[in-house]
């Protein structure tokens, strides 16, 4: 038979209570997160700062513009005949403007020269703002880009050359910062590029400096072989002696010539221009509008006085009559005929 046994529980008043010291319980405090917006790391600079290759592109577009601006003027001047301003030198600046090496091949220099700057500033921009037309990539416009500044920046070098050994005695503003500009965006292109892109590319370098300076030189060697005798040589003006005595009708005609405003143009060592006076003369030449193209005298690179070149001569001698052009010596029965000539009337 199981035995049972069976406990009592003591039983504790409220007065006589046990207290048990427990251990303290450890508790740990979570730290409230921190919420931080998500950050990009990288090594570069803030988008917002332009980086040097931004930066020398956008020197090279603007001093190319800077240089587009100065060969318009340029080119302007060149198509239209006017004087150049030259604030050093004087009016040199229209002799060389208007010498024999400011055409290459029959187009102005300054012309040629605003398409390169015009290209070059172009290709700056669309480079800065990796923005490329014509569906061509970044490594060919960056060729392009040194091809052209190479070109110029040799062409600058040989017209240097040629003022300061063939134009000696002229000053040309324009054309000193040019050269300026020309070497500098050579310059800043190699920088852009980096030296070891233009190593592979000095072949190319090399190529198109040669192919400019080649041109040049024989377009101004066909340039001499075609000019007159008068070319390299200086002449001193004189004024010329007329042997004839003139004719009634060759007196009557020049003071009707007078009259009616018609104008001879020529230079002093023009022998048709010569011979044109013979024919009317010691005294009617007197009475003749006659202008003297070269009155300063000749050398190379001298310019006309501004009237003949208004005039837009062509050879010597010309009259202009009643707005009519006769290029050459004239008979006096033609400069009659044009003038509208009336023996019978003698102008007064």
């Amino acid at each position: 038979m199981a035995t049972t046994f069976a406990f009592a529980a003591p039983s504790l008043s409220s007065s006589s209570r046990v207290f048990v010291r427990r251990a303290p319980i450890p508790y740990h405090r979570t730290p409230n997160r921190l919420r931080l917006p998500p950050l990009k790391c990288s090594s570069s600079e803030p988008e917002t700062a332009m980086s040097p290759a931004d930066w020398t592109l956008k020197l090279i577009a603007g001093a190319a513009g800077f240089g587009f601006l100065e060969t318009s003027y340029l080119t302007y001047l060149k198509l239209t005949g006017y004087d150049a301003f030259c604030p050093v030198g004087g009016g040199t600046c229209s002799d060389v403007l208007n010498s024999d090496y400011a055409i290459v091949f029959g187009i102005p220099l300054p012309l040629i020269g605003m398409a390169a700057y015009g290209l070059v500033a172009a290709l700056g921009l669309q480079l800065a703002s990796n923005k490329l037309l014509f569906g061509i990539n970044k490594s060919t416009a960056q060729a392009v880009l040194l091809g052209a500044t190479s070109s110029m920046a040799a062409a600058s070098a040989y017209f240097l050359y040629i003022l300061t050994t063939r134009l000696s005695d002229s000053s040309c503003s324009y054309c000193l910062i040019s050269a300026f500009l020309s070497f500098t965006l050579f310059f800043v292109t190699l920088k852009d590029l980096g030296l070891q892109e233009v190593s592979k590319k000095l072949g190319l370098q090399l190529l198109v400096a040669s192919i400019v300076i080649l041109t040049l030189n024989t377009s101004y060697n066909s340039s001499k072989s075609g000019s007159s005798s008068l070319a390299g040589i200086e002449l001193p003006y004189y004024a010329t002696e007329i042997t004839t005595t003139s004719s009634p009708f060759a007196l009557s005609l020049a003071r009707h010539l007078h009259s009616v405003g018609a104008k001879m143009y020529g230079a002093f060592w023009c022998s048709h221009c010569q011979e044109q006076k013979e024919m009317f003369g010691r005294e009617a030449a007197k009475e003749l509008d006659y202008v003297e193209c070269f009155p300063e005298g000749y050398r190379t690179g001298t310019k006309m006085i501004k009237a003949c070149i208004n005039a837009k001569l062509e050879g010597f001698p010309t009259w202009i009559i009643n707005g009519q052009v006769l290029s050459g010596e004239q008979e006096l029965s033609e400069l009659a005929q044009v003038s509208g000539y009336n023996q019978s009337v003698q102008p007064s």
